[in-house]
């Protein structure tokens, strides 16, 4: 069975600090500047005060479901910080949680989100500069690499550490993005005219082509045609 000697929960002071520096954190990769931006860092903002307040602060999603899950895994001390890894647990993963096929995964996705996010943001920072379009780096994939690298981050977040409301607020999150990024291209086709058409016609909304990662074809200047 498992018992930790320390408490488990209601460590608020590592729920503020924790949400603080991710927020800061994401917030240096992001540099919000218009209302929109703004609107999609505050949801993801959200998303990550849910979840540490359930990792450190008050475990609702464990409460909820500590009736089935004893039932069905009774030598797990279900209201330990371990047992929170939920993933790991329920398939049976016996030691380290943190060393888990889970939470590895997460941790990778969460890198690869934030790098995304900051890449993408150097390449469409300087193309605000010179009033151009972003086709580069991270751009040359998809057309909206930064509010992919927000749904890495949040889906990461989930492999490690699933709760009952991040798991609702991601689905809504998510379509929140794509309405986002929807909004976005409707200003890019009005400012950029055909060069956007043309790039929207060959790099893909959100999920790349296996040939284009795969350096099978190389990105065209679709500023000039």
């Amino acid at each position: 069975m498992m018992h930790d000697a320390a408490p488990a929960y209601g460590l608020w002071s590592l729920v503020i600090v924790n949400s603080a520096v991710f927020i800061l954190f994401a917030y240096t990769f992001f540099k919000p500047q218009t209302s929109r931006d703004w609107r999609s860092f505050g949801a993801f903002s959200a998303f990550l005060v849910a979840l540490f307040v359930e990792m450190y602060g008050f475990p609702l999603t464990i409460y909820f479901l500590s009736g089935w899950l004893q039932s069905r895994y009774p030598n797990i001390d279900w209201f330990s910080h371990d047992a929170g890894h939920l993933l790991e647990m329920v398939f049976g993963w016996k030691t380290n949680p943190h060393a888990g096929p889970f939470h590895v995964l997460s941790f990778i996705l969460i890198g690869a989100g934030f790098l995304l996010i900051a890449a993408a943001w150097r390449v469409l920072y300087d193309a605000q500069q010179t009033r151009s379009l972003a086709t580069s780096g991270p751009y040359s994939y998809v057309r909206h690499p930064q509010y992919v690298g927000f749904v890495l981050v949040m889906f990461g977040f989930l492999l490690q550490w699933p709760t009952i409301l991040t798991l609702a607020m991601f689905p809504v999150l998510t379509v929140m993005y794509v309405k986002l990024a929807r909004d976005e291209e409707q200003d890019a086709r009005a400012e950029f005219g055909d060069a956007y058409a043309k790039y929207a016609a060959e790099v893909p909304a959100f999920i790349p082509h296996l040939g284009r990662l795969l350096g099978r074809n190389t990105p065209r200047d679709y500023r000039h045609g």
